[in-house]
């Protein structure tokens, strides 16, 4: 099994694995349309990824956030995007067109419920794009929500 988190405000936990705010705004790896599960390997990784949406006016958010595990199986097919295979403005904010198609390509196809993809903020890292609507997806282990919180002093 692979771990890796979610981070989400307690009033979003219940649908923090619908796929559905990405579904509506979409994301950086998914067009409008199209439902997506954003996730990081390493706890660290999800909590700058919230952080960079984060102002200082979010400081009251930054207390009621949830770290929620996620447990991949070894066994379930994973799709990676290497460096090589993206654009040249895949890091650019707001995302690229570029990166939607790619990622919502990826769910359309269907070949897996996981998608690798380097994270923009630090490349070297990764962040995983859940596909709700694979069936393998049910295969996802949701862990239990644990109290989470970023440290004021990120705001200085």
């Amino acid at each position: 099994m692979k771990r890796a988190w979610r981070i989400v405000r307690k009033k979003r936990l219940a649908d923090a694995f619908t796929g559905e705010g990405a579904r509506l705004g979409g994301g950086r790896w998914n067009k409008a349309g199209i439902p997506a599960v954003y996730i990081s390997e390493t706890l660290s990784l999800a909590a700058i990824e919230l952080f960079v949406h984060f102002t200082r006016k979010d400081l009251k958010l930054g207390r009621s956030l949830l770290a929620i595990p996620v447990e991949i199986p070894a066994t379930l097919r994973q799709d990676e995007l290497s460096m090589k295979e993206l654009p040249p403005d895949w890091r650019t904010s707001p995302p690229p067109n570029s990166t939607k198609a790619l990622g919502s390509a990826w769910a359309a196809k269907g070949n897996s419920a996981v998608l690798r993809v380097p994270s923009a903020i630090i490349p070297e890292e990764y962040n995983l794009v859940l596909n709700p609507r694979h069936p393998d997806f049910r295969k996802i282990k949701i862990g239990r929500p644990r109290s989470f919180s970023l440290d004021e002093r990120m705001w200085k």
